[in-house]
């Protein structure tokens, strides 16, 4: 029989069983953790324990809170699905901070901050180079757009640090410290309103996706407004919920296994608010979109600095003990100045590999180690 013939003669392929696509490996899996969790904060387990199951638990809920305001996006257009990504992306790290502040964690909220914005600009963009940098010899995206997103996050910091230079420099009362500390936050709020008037609508092409791709999430399915606000509420919900478990659990887990709060806020807090978005950023800097890649790592910086903490100094007058200020250690100040200097030289001229990549990941991880063997 000729090969041809065997070729008609072979049956058609069976086609994937519809439960088949639910045994594929799955962030949603993590869900499982949700009742682990619980089951172990109900039952007086050991703090550790609680913490790191509500942490695994919070990754695919936050997947859920960026999928849905993706698919939200479809719907309201660039503007308005800009605003819902700027204001939900970063949700998990909102609701953990509030969390935290309702709790008096003044010292992990300012280190969870820093670790969110250190935790995207070095480490999350660091292994989006180096993970593409192995696929793809070289890797190219827009440098004048990388350009406003580093001088955009200069002036962020610079603007955080008033407060600090203030209580450190000065001998003004703790009125005129937190009248500061709130104007900061209002002129941070004004500038991130201005940042999406200028990336929405009076020069979109700065941030246009090179080769027309508008979205890590093109070509998956499509959601109705109904689901994806219904997905959207229930996710944060669910990641409020988590979260108050979580942050009910660090200070034991810090105390079991030697650590300060503000080692916890920096790099276990920081890496579980922003997972979504960081592995978001690695699957693209992999797919080489590095465009996408390098706006989703930089830009939910931006935000955290620019929309997170201001909103947290405002909310904090109604549900934190005391009003949070903005007054972070002086080594925390240094170190966020250093990652946004040495992210800016790095990927500045709009070309990476995965050497680059090495570099972020080294510096993130040496800020890791110098927030371990520091007590305070």
């Amino acid at each position: 029989m000729s090969e041809r013939a065997a070729i008609a003669e072979a049956p058609p392929a069976e086609p994937p069983r519809p439960g088949a696509r639910w045994l594929r490996p799955s962030l949603s899996w993590l869900l499982a953790f949700v009742p682990v969790a619980l089951a172990l904060e109900h039952g007086g387990a050991r703090p550790p324990l609680v913490f790191f199951a509500a942490a695994l638990a919070i990754v695919p809920i936050a997947a859920w809170i960026v999928r849905s305001t993706e698919q939200l996006a479809h719907y309201t257009g660039d503007a308005v699905g800009g605003l819902l990504n700027a204001t939900f992306g970063n949700a998990p790290e909102l609701i953990i901070g509030l969390v935290a502040l309702r709790a008096g964690y003044f010292d992990m909220v300012l280190a969870s901050l820093v670790g969110a914005i250190l935790a995207n600009l070095l480490l999350a963009l660091g292994l989006a180079f180096f993970v593409g940098g192995l696929r793809h010899r070289d890797q190219t995206y827009r440098a004048d757009a990388t350009r406003v997103y580093v001088s955009m996050m200069l002036l962020a910091v610079t603007s955080m640090a008033v407060p600090s230079a203030f209580r450190s420099l000065s001998g003004g009362t703790v009125a005129a410290a937190q009248h500061l500390n709130l104007s900061v936050a209002v002129v941070l709020l004004a500038l991130y309103v201005l940042y999406l008037l200028f990336m929405l609508k009076t020069h979109p092409h700065l941030f246009a996706a090179e080769g027309g791709g508008e979205g890590h999430g093109a070509g998956a399915e499509q959601w109705s407004v109904a689901r994806a606000v219904v997905t959207l509420l229930v996710a944060s919900a669910l990641a409020a919920w988590m979260s108050e478990v979580l942050v009910g659990a660090a200070e034991g887990t810090g105390k079991a296994l030697g650590m300060s709060q503000a080692f916890v806020g920096l790099v276990f807090l920081a890496i579980v608010g922003g997972a979504a978005e960081s592995v978001s950023a690695i699957t693209m800097g992999r797919a080489n979109r590095m465009d996408l890649a390098v706006s989703i790592a930089i830009g939910s910086c931006i935000q955290i600095a620019l929309f997170v903490a201001p909103v947290l100094v405002l909310l904090s007058y109604a549900f934190s003990p005391e009003p949070l200020q903005l007054v972070f250690p002086r080594v925390l100040v240094a170190t966020i100045f250093i990652a946004v200097t040495v992210s800016a030289v790095v990927s500045g001229d709009g070309r990476s590999n995965w050497f680059k990549g090495v570099q972020l990941v080294a510096v993130y991880a040496l800020f890791a180690l110098l927030a371990y063997f520091v007590p305070t």
